[in-house]
């Protein structure tokens, strides 16, 4: 107990504890805590589609017909036919042969890597992929190498070095980042895919509902579709849904059925949750301007902090602004949160040291009006 005392005080003396905020209620784009109101900037809900009608009714409808829950793993008695309407569906989303649903984006990327890739092998990571991602790979047994962010020259070194000395490889990022808010040249995988002999994996939990013609992602919007092995994402986002899934070849979706672990032992996800990920789906396609908008104000918004002096990182809906000191930046989110913004630090080592910021996640419902607003108030803020 000594030692557990010592790490929480460390932590809190060096501005990296983190704590709990219970949240009374949410809506449009709008969180209450302790009884007072904030515009939410971090909330991952970018096309506003969790207080949707059509998807609370799906859920509604869905509880009435089966129930509150699956009752049972997907092997057992929890495989439901809305089950399979939801991956066939994503299949087309993602024009794969195939898809799995998983329970949340940390259970897919776990198991999906480890059960596809051993200690004979090796997978060549993004730094600063997901913790999902680097745990599926510290899992897998795998031989482990991580390039440098989005440098695909220093990936090309370490395939040249270490490929040749491996079974399978497997090259894996994220097309949007989580942290920085870019996306990865995902186009410039392709020949080192063909010239290495190597798989291709994406994570577009943060893409999805939000890139492309469809609002499919970036592989959509790039056209890779064939070249991108392995296709990962969440319903939990821009989606406004629950749980995560794989879309890729049926023969893999087949052997994952029979290995994946975090997919054998787990109760399938609710029905009620399936019908809003279906209904999802649909709107995304229905009602694009809600992903035109957004990325519009992304744009403004980023582009305003930088005509201010502001260090900002990305090209997507998530807008870094970098303070650097840990104690600094929890301060800068608490004086904005004194002006009722709800945004939340992100420190060390969710990112790298000396990098730790404010992680601005734009929403549907953050209009130019909040925007002009909340540029002022950042502006007069002095650490």
């Amino acid at each position: 107990m000594a030692n557990i005392e010592e790490f929480l005080k460390k932590r809190a003396n060096e501005g990296l504890l983190r704590t709990l905020k219970p949240i009374s209620y949410r809506r449009e784009g709008r969180i209450y805590f302790n009884k007072k109101e904030y515009i939410d900037f971090s909330s991952n809900d970018y096309l506003g589609l969790s207080g949707h009608p059509k998807l609370i009714e799906e859920a509604k409808s869905a509880i009435d017909k089966f129930g509150t829950a699956a009752c049972a793993s997907r092997l057992m008695s929890g495989d439901l036919e809305i089950h399979h309407l939801l991956e066939e569906k994503i299949s087309q989303f993602k024009n794969k042969e195939a898809a799995l649903v998983f329970n949340s984006g940390y259970q897919a990327n776990i198991g999906i890597i480890s059960s596809l890739y051993g200690k004979r092998d090796c997978i060549f990571s993004d730094r600063l992929n997901h913790a999902s991602i680097v745990d599926g790979i510290l899992l897998s047994g795998a031989h482990f190498f991580r390039f440098q962010h989005n440098d695909t020259g220093h990936l090309e070194t370490l395939l040249q070095k270490q490929r040749d000395k491996f079974n399978k490889a497997l090259i894996i990022t994220e097309t949007i980042f989580s942290m920085d808010g870019d996306r990865f040249p995902l186009k410039d995988l392709v020949h080192l895919k063909d010239k290495y002999n190597c798989s291709i994996m994406v994570d577009e939990a943060h893409a999805t509902g939000i890139f492309g013609k469809n609002g499919s992602g970036i592989v959509e919007q790039e056209g890779l579709e064939k070249e991108t092995d392995l296709i990962m994402g969440t319903f939990s986002k821009a989606l406004g849904g629950f749980g995560a899934y794989l879309a890729t070849s049926r023969k893999i979706i087949e052997y994952l059925i029979n290995t994946c672990r975090s997919f054998i032992y787990s109760t399938a996800l609710p029905p009620a949750i399936i019908a809003c990920n279906l209904a999802s789906i649909e709107l995304i396609k229905e009602e694009s301007y809600r992903r035109v908008n957004l990325l519009e104000s992304a744009q403004y918004l980023r582009e305003a902090l930088k005509a201010r002096g502001f260090q900002v990182l990305g090209d997507s809906q998530i807008i870094p602004l970098v303070i650097g000191e840990n104690v600094k930046t929890v301060e800068f989110a608490k004086r904005l949160q004194e002006k009722g913004y709800w945004v939340l630090p992100i420190r060390p080592p969710t990112v790298p040291l000396g990098e730790a910021r404010l992680r601005f996640s734009l929403s549907f419902y953050h209009n130019r009006e909040i925007l002009e607003n909340l540029i002022n108030d950042i502006s007069s803020i002095k650490i």
